[in-house]
């Protein structure tokens, strides 16, 4: 498969200007492959990236050396790296893990729930909000990770902070260019400001059952498929 009409498609801005060239394209070519705009098994060059972004062949490479080690692509001799492919079986177990990893943490909370982070949780839950409507990907889901990050680092509990966001990297959700400027995105986005509505008011039972349904979506609204009301 030829990557570079995929690559011409995608919003892939001008990098010359940022600070840290290979963060940028790092997260987001990462970005573009967790969101299906680099769909698994394309080609993809490191001369055609760095055309993109407009820079030198160093920063990408560097960035597609350490995409390869998050499992995001596999190297191609003397072609460049295709994206790995995630099944839909591999996204349904990874959806039950983090299930029973992240759920039992919102249900805590919402015992508990302290008041120093509210405020820029709130804020993370308007900037998902604002990145969906503004039909940015890259932010939306870089945001995305920072709310889910900033919510589980408040069980004190590093290690499963890591396990989880490990998790999210192996995630691919190939529907979600589609949901660009549709009702389903923009009720997975608001699902945030809900879910800190139940956690300030104490409700475990709600918050959980809502956390549970959102990150179900990754096998759901995320993958191009219908989802019961």
């Amino acid at each position: 498969m030829n990557g570079v009409p995929m690559i011409d498609a995608l919003d892939f801005r001008p990098a010359a200007q940022q600070s840290n060239l290979r963060a940028t394209i790092e997260d987001s070519v990462a970005a573009a492959i967790v969101s299906g705009g680099l769909a698994a098994g394309t080609l993809v060059s490191v001369p055609a990236l760095a055309a993109r972004f407009e820079v030198s062949a160093t920063p990408v490479r560097e960035a597609m050396l350490n995409l390869e080690k998050l499992g995001f692509v596999e190297p191609v001799r003397n072609k460049g790296f295709r994206v790995t492919h995630v099944s839909v079986e591999e996204l349904r177990q990874i959806v039950e893990v983090r299930q029973m990893l992240e759920v039992p943490v919102v249900r805590e909370l919402a015992a508990d729930f302290p008041d120093a982070p509210r405020t820029e949780l709130r804020d993370l839950a308007t900037r998902i909000d604002a990145a969906s409507a503004a039909g940015d990907l890259p932010l939306y889901l870089a945001v995305d990770i920072e709310f889910h990050e900033r919510l589980l680092s408040l069980s004190g509990n590093a290690r499963l902070v890591s396990i989880v966001t490990a998790l999210r990297r192996q995630t691919r959700l190939t529907g979600l260019t589609e949901m660009l400027g549709s009702e389903e995105l923009t009720a997975s986005a608001r699902e945030h400001a809900d879910l800190l509505v139940l956690l300030e008011a104490g409700k475990a039972d709600e918050a959980a059952e809502l956390m549970h349904r959102h990150i179900g979506h990754v096998v759901g609204w995320w993958a191009g498929l219908p989802e019961e009301a």
